[in-house]
């Protein structure tokens, strides 16, 4: 079931003369899911750090301005942008101080509000309806807005999401009585117009909310009457560009909350996932009077999940980021946490087999053969089982559960979460280890990426070391192993991992090959790659006799046919001391390095995905993977036992398809860069030697088929001589 956990203060409220107004204008996630930027409805703008509680920043106007909407944060260009007294667009970055003394520009028209999404550029939505890209508008501030809207018709909510990798606005209008959605998408530009049913007359929506669901728009709205309805709106639908006639929008009905005697007056609705809702400002079912109460309710089977009273005034505001609900009250801004697991009938009915506390935990009391048997003569033995129970009940009350440590990691010590979470991995009681490392894993990484002062290397590793994660369930570990330059545990999820994504691999294989020798030496990685390696550098190769279809000696009978015979002797003597010591046959990278480079190899790939990612890599790098892969191919040419049993490391067969992807990938670049010249010659001898290996190889399979076909004969004799030939 969904639960709502222990709040805490944001900051206090400066509220208004009118009481009904908390003074929060918007609150709008900035950096990372840890930073907010909460808009006061006088003159402020103010940055916190929501897990510390502490205020980093804060940005005024002068006494007489206003500001009309919400500032937003540009990830893009790291600024704060914001409008005041409806026409004047303010962009400033954190280190200002004065906020009157940054970059404004004056538009035209009257500006609603500045919409941003993490990633993409902001968005200004007119008064009347227009929608203009930030940096258009900017480019020329004083440019004609035209009208969307009829004379009378009014914005009353806004936002702005991201639909199939493009940006919507979506806003609702409302026109004598009649109430409208509009849904402009951008680049390119298109605008559809739906009229909402009409509820009971006099009954306008109280609260909007909207999110993007397997291609389809989710619009949320609530009504005084307690109606929460929802409608969906086909993301390809958005191609029409009629956007004067309305379509009737289809809605279902999907809770019909309690309201008691009248109307509700300050109440919100907001989707947190495709089957749950938070609710504030709605009386609880089972509360009696009073509108002071945060509840989560399972739309799909219309039951309540989880409640919170909220001391003081509701002002019908409410915001949630990271699974955090932010809710203005009375004289304070409350952050609370909260969790809305999968959605099932048994979860919905409180029937869900949950988490086991410390008192279910002790073992159950089995009947025993010996007391079905022999009756009353077992009971010492009953005695002794209660006595055992009672000492693991009490051993297991000072063991933290997994709830307990989730919430530690968020603010402990990283020693102190690695000693809690061993200690979690070493109880033998837990009765599903997947989920629960799924859990921590992705806590870990989150305040890890949250927090650049906090890294928990050794508990990340013993996480992977347990099999139970993959990179689905926590999909940021391998990036933040790259970002903390983590390659041990970057080796571990490529060994571990079974999902690893194509783009992830080349991101591994990029900053592999990019690190310098001297820092990847002195990092720990798996001893076992390790010992590989240092075998396959430091063991000594015959070079005569050809192995595997190739031999140093045939390549340079190949690479003679290419040269003219016309050479100086100078020349030949040079090329003969270099067949002697041929370059391929030292490895080219470290032996750190190498491992590394190992992992990636093994790593598996779909061509069609992984090419693409491959292109990214620069000609330099391309050379230098491509000399480390001919450094494999010639010492498993001249030693296949090298390829030692119960080591890991990749196969011929694996060394031989990375050279063609990366062929395939940068086979331009590479015919036009000079230092691979020889490179690419010594890879068509390869492929040449390979070629008469697979057609020596075709013409002995085809003898041992005729052998197989011919007749024993039945009566050898005790001495015979057969002569077989072959052609």
């Amino acid at each position: 079931m969904a639960a709502l956990y222990e709040g805490y203060t944001l900051c206090g409220l400066v509220q208004d003369q009118n009481v009904s107004h908390s003074g929060i204008q918007g609150i709008e996630e900035e950096r990372d899911s840890d930073h907010v930027l909460v808009t006061h409805s006088d003159r402020c703008v103010t940055l916190y750090k929501v897990s510390d509680q502490k205020r980093l920043s804060s940005w005024t106007v002068k006494q007489g301005q206003t500001l009309t909407c919400s500032a937003v944060f540009n990830s893009q260009s790291r600024e704060y942008v914001v409008v005041s007294d409806s026409k004047v667009v303010r962009i400033w970055k954190e280190e200002d101080i004065l906020l009157d003394k940054a970059f404004k520009a004056t538009v035209s028209s009257d500006m609603w509000k500045v919409h941003c999404v993490a990633g993409h550029e902001p968005v200004v939505l007119f008064q009347r309806g227009a929608v203009r890209l930030l940096d258009s508008l900017l480019s020329a501030p004083q440019q004609p807005i035209e009208e969307v809207l009829a004379q009378e018709e009014t914005i009353r909510w806004s936002t702005n999401i991201v639909a199939e990798t493009q940006q919507c606005v979506i806003f609702t209008t409302e026109q004598k009585g009649e109430h409208f959605l509009y849904l402009q998408k951008l680049n390119p530009n298109s605008l559809l117009r739906y009229r909402l049913e009409r509820e009971e007359p006099g009954l306008s929506p109280l609260s909007f909310s909207a999110s993007c669901r397997d291609r389809h728009i989710c619009l949320l709205y609530l009504y005084p009457n307690g109606h929460v309805y929802q409608s969906v709106v086909a993301v390809r639908s958005l191609g029409s560009e009629d956007g004067a006639q309305a379509l009737p929008l289809p809605r279902t009905l999907l809770l019909a909350l309690p309201v008691g005697e009248g109307l509700l007056e300050a109440a919100s609705a907001l989707v947190l996932d495709e089957a749950h809702a938070a609710v504030v400002g709605v009386p609880h079912p089972s509360a009696g009077a009073g509108k002071d109460f945060l509840c989560i309710w399972n739309t799909n089977f219309q039951t309540l999940q989880a409640g919170k009273e909220m001391a003081g005034k509701i002002f019908g505001q409410l915001w949630s980021f990271s699974n955090k609900l932010f809710i203005p009250h009375g004289k304070t801004l409350s952050v609370i946490p909260f969790e809305c697991p999968k959605s099932s009938l048994a979860s919905a009915l409180g029937k869900l087999k949950q988490a086991k506390t410390e008192e279910s935990q002790s073992p159950a009391c089995v009947p025993s053969w010996n007391n079905i048997l022999h009756g009353d003569k077992a009971q010492p033995s009953r005695v002794e089982t209660r006595k055992v129970r009672v000492t693991r009940r009490t051993q297991l009350t000072t063991i933290l559960t997994i709830d307990q440590i989730l919430e530690l990691i968020k603010t402990a010590p990283a020693e102190e979460v690695q000693r809690e979470v061993e200690g979690l991995l070493s109880r033998s009681d837990l009765p599903d280890l997947q989920p629960s490392v799924g859990q921590l894993a992705a806590v870990l990484v989150s305040r890890s990426l949250a927090d650049p002062a906090f890294y928990s290397h050794s508990t990340l590793a013993q996480l992977v070391h347990t099999r139970c994660l993959c990179h689905s369930v926590c999909p940021d570990l391998v990036l933040l192993a790259l970002e903390r330059k983590d390659y041990f545990l970057c080796q571990l999820c490529l060994q571990f991992f079974p999902d690893i994504p194509e783009a992830v691999t080349c991101a591994c294989l990029k900053a592999f090959i990019s690190v310098p020798d001297v820092d990847v030496e002195k990092m720990n990685l798996e001893p076992e790659s390790i010992s590989f390696m240092e075998t396959l550098i430091s063991r000594q190769h015959e070079q005569s006799g050809l192995q595997n279809g190739f031999s140093p000696k045939s390549m340079e009978e190949d690479q003679s046919d290419t040269v003219s015979d016309q050479q100086s002797t100078a020349e030949e003597e040079k090329k003969k001391k270099k067949a002697a010591a041929p370059p391929g046959h030292v490895c080219p990278v470290g032996l750190q390095k190498a491992v590394l480079l190992n992992e990636v190899l093994q790593t598996a790939y779909s061509d069609t995905f992984i090419l693409p990612h491959l292109k990214e890599l620069s000609s330099q790098h391309v050379v230098l993977f491509l000399r480390y892969l001919q450094f494999l191919y010639l010492r498993y040419s001249q030693a296949p036992v090298s390829q030692m049993e119960g080591q890991r490391s990749p196969s011929l067969t694996q060394v031989m398809d990375w050279m063609c992807l990366l062929l395939d990938a940068h086979f331009t670049v590479l015919v036009m860069t000079p230092d691979a010249k020889g490179l690419l010659l010594d890879l068509h001898t390869f492929v040449k030697s390979q070629v008469k290996l697979v057609s020596e190889l075709g013409k002995i399979e085809g003898s041992l088929q005729e052998l197989s076909k011919m007749k024993e004969k039945k009566d050898v004799g005790q001495y015979s001589i057969e002569v077989i030939e072959l052609f």
